[in-house]
């Protein structure tokens, strides 16, 4: 079991919105999170005179899968790297600074954690890395090395408080192993939705569903996550029906922005009948919708999937 620990979060501002500066007890790191719009205020800060390591995030145009794309920097006097950022980078929309309170970081500690920060991004998998290149690990003594793998620790039970988990490898949050499709049962809970239906694109559906066995950037909300064991695809139009349908394996963390992938048990399955949208309210399948595997297996039309109080999930 992880050991407890406190943080302390100064918001300068007033807004809980904009800059926060964190710190520790007997931590000598000090961490800025701010939005990119602040930048030109905060850049006279102190903090940005001196040694440290900083992230950058955002959503860069052409990526199509919704991770996040980071930038991972570090530098002598890190204000001036921010700043040329802030220039020649569209990208990001809030950086992510860390220095030490005294003088005990140097150039060879900062590119260690620039490197230990970019290699945990990469085995991740969880964003998408606007870095062109992944510098070596540099030489440090053996204490030196302790010093900076405790800074950086640090700063990983800092950075998941701010919103930031790219650094962590996703864990299940739910193992629903399904197994073996069931038959419909004859007789229906007063709730027994344990099937999330999403919309999917030609292409997406293609390479995704089909092509990866997966399906990713979904939000599921209302207490859903211990009870989804199956997943159903709508194809948006020309086709506008569901058609396949597959057990779920795990559910896990998508990116860092509360979405989620369901990774399928098997491959999905087509069904004996598509589902139409037939008669269904306009809007019905724009978002994720949940019902279950009894009513899909024998539903002739979407509208009888859904009860009158299951309207679509925020996406």
């Amino acid at each position: 079991m992880s050991e407890p620990y406190t943080i302390r979060v100064f918001v300068p501002d007033g807004d809980p919105e904009g800059v926060k500066i964190v710190e520790r007890l007997n931590w000598t790191g000090v961490g800025i999170a701010f939005p990119r719009s602040a930048w030109p205020q905060l850049s006279a800060r102190p903090e940005f005179k001196r040694t440290g390591v900083y992230v950058l995030t955002g959503s860069a145009e052409g990526t199509a899968d919704e991770l996040p794309t980071v930038y991972v920097g570090q530098g002598d006097e890190i204000g001036s790297r921010i700043e040329a950022h802030y220039a020649n980078k569209d990208f990001w929309d809030w950086g992510y600074a860390f220095v030490s309170a005294g003088t005990a970081l140097n150039r060879a500690h900062v590119t260690w954690l620039e490197h230990a920060l970019l290699h945990r991004a990469k085995k991740a998998e969880r964003c998408h890395l606007d870095n062109a290149n992944l510098p070596r690990e540099p030489g440090l003594s053996e204490s030196e090395r302790a010093d900076t793998d405790g800074f950086l620790r640090e700063m990983l039970r800092v950075l998941p408080l701010l919103g930031v988990r790219v650094f962590e490898k996703a864990a299940p949050v739910a193992t629903p192993g399904a197994g073996p499709i069931a038959p419909p049962s004859a007789t229906a809970d007063a709730d027994d939705r344990d099937t999330v239906v999403v919309p999917a694109q030609e292409d997406g559906f293609q390479k995704v569903f089909l092509g990866e066995d997966c399906w990713y950037a979904i939000r599921i909300g209302g207490g859903m996550l211990p009870r989804i064991k199956y997943i159903a695809a709508y194809q948006t139009t020309p086709v506008a029906a569901i058609t396949h349908y597959a057990p779920v394996e795990r559910i896990e963390p998508y990116g860092d922005e509360g979405k989620y992938r369901l990774v399928f048990a098997e491959p999905a399955k087509s069904l004996v009948k598509p589902i139409p949208f037939a008669d269904a309210p306009t809007g019905s399948m724009q978002g994720p919708r949940y019902t279950s595997l009894s009513k899909l297996l024998s539903a002739k039309r979407v509208s009888d999937l859904f009860g009158r109080a299951e309207g679509p999930s925020d996406d």
